[in-house]
């Protein structure tokens, strides 16, 4: 999907060497996203693939795919692996209770984690469809203990 070929795209302008693995004969990526990561020299997609194994010891060497297809196993050196497979956040199970937008992501009363229902609060990537990173969801997460903090006082 868009998001693979943005993380591919993205590593290719610092990396030497992109190996971009795609499950299926085709991309979910937009038409323009394909043909970016299509265009892109140093990126090499491996089509019908699955990751079989990170190698290596104590850090990354190598990985073995395995074509989906044909079974037949590659190893490729590599020193670095990361996974891009999309996002849609794991709410549905709140979808009667607290507000969700169309795709799921839980709605927070903006500059704070409050959702439609006192007392209960959202952080990380259950609210944030733009950013999606560790230190993003760190930061929601200290505003959400902040309003929970704040909010519990007003119970006393």
């Amino acid at each position: 999907g868009d998001t693979a070929a943005e993380e591919a795209l993205y590593l290719s302008k610092i990396c030497s060497h992109v190996h971009m693995v795609v499950r299926r004969e085709e991309m979910r990526a937009s038409k323009v996203m394909q043909e970016r990561v299509k265009n892109t020299p140093n990126i090499t997609i491996h089509w019908n693939a699955e990751t079989e194994e990170i190698l290596g010891d104590k850090k990354v060497e190598g990985v073995r795919l395995i074509n989906n297809k044909t079974n037949d196993r590659t190893e490729i050196a590599v020193s670095a692996f990361f996974v891009a497979i999309g996002h849609k956040p794991n709410t549905d199970i709140f979808a009667d209770y607290i507000s969700l937008d169309e795709t799921g992501y839980i709605i927070n009363i903006p500059g704070t984690s409050k959702t439609n229902i006192a007392g209960v609060f959202v952080a990380g990537d259950a609210a944030d469809h733009v950013y999606r990173q560790a230190i993003t969801a760190e930061g929601t997460g200290c505003m959400a203990a902040l309003d929970a903090e704040r909010y519990l006082a007003t119970l006393e």
